[in-house]
């Protein structure tokens, strides 16, 4: 049986953080702090290497109206390493803490980044009233699936989100409209899995279950929203933390329990 991917601890409290438990939840991003790196980096980056080469259709689409977008992304990626300890960056290409050297291919943005960075990606373009995926590296979907919601605005892509109604459409979209090139905001939720499995799509067909807060994982996805300066796309990415529950903090552990939360 495969080895789970998990992080030895949750670094933040989406169900215990004011800021972060009433939806949407979103802050500013703190200076340096796009990205994060952790102690699932490797093994992350080798399940992405796998899903791309067994899936990739089903974790990676990008329109051709996208691909200066998605071009601009894996730039800006490169920039924010050059900052970061433990990475070594070229022209051509970009050596990681684990000496793995990964070469920068333009022509094939979305699946360099998967082997930079944790993160998973959506570009996410304005056509009319409302901001449309055109593009997406994800390969750890939190209960989604990427075919569904390509070439979908906003609106759609939160189907069967029960708590994104009418009103909260619309101040998603008036907070995307208002996202600065130099100020990146963040959120996160709280999930909770019997599976630890990264990669877990689902259709917007098929039945939910709602599992209880005493999960054997809890997953948590910081997500965040950047705008790119060229294309004026905006960029979501989803940095996934999958956790045991016996690793929560006693403070984490007890407030799960006694706190109204927010899971979406």
């Amino acid at each position: 049986m495969k080895t789970a991917v998990l992080q030895s601890h949750l670094p933040y409290t989406p169900w215990l953080d004011p800021a972060l438990r009433r939806l949407p939840g979103i802050q500013p991003v703190p200076v340096g702090a796009w990205l994060q790196f952790d102690d699932a980096y490797g093994a992350q980056l080798a399940e992405k290497k796998r899903l791309i080469g067994t899936r990739s259709s089903d974790v990676l689409a990008l329109d051709p109206g996208a691909e200066a977008a998605a071009q601009e992304l894996l730039f800006r990626v490169v920039e924010e390493l050059r900052g970061q300890a433990g990475f070594v960056v070229s022209q051509e290409a970009v050596t990681r803490p684990d000496g793995v050297v990964v070469p920068l291919e333009p022509a094939h943005p979305l699946e360099t980044l998967s082997q930079l960075v944790q993160e998973d990606f959506c570009i996410l373009q304005k056509q009319g009233d409302e901001h449309v995926l055109t593009g997406a590296l994800l390969c750890f979907p939190a209960s989604w699936t990427l075919a569904e919601k390509f070439m979908q605005p906003l609106t759609l892509i939160h189907v069967p989100v029960d708590s994104y109604d009418g009103e909260m459409a619309k101040r998603v979209q008036r907070m995307f409209d208002m996202v600065r090139v130099d100020q990146p905001l963040w959120r996160a939720n709280a999930l909770f899995y019997i599976d630890p499995t990264l990669y877990q799509p689902r259709s917007i067909d098929d039945a939910r279950d709602k599992p209880g807060t005493q999960t054997p994982y809890i997953r948590s996805e910081r997500q965040t929203i950047l705008r790119l300066p060229k294309s004026d796309a905006l960029v979501f990415s989803i940095h996934t933390y999958l956790v045991l529950h016996e690793s929560l903090t006693p403070a984490q552990a007890a407030a799960l329990i006694e706190a109204p939360i927010e899971t979406t």
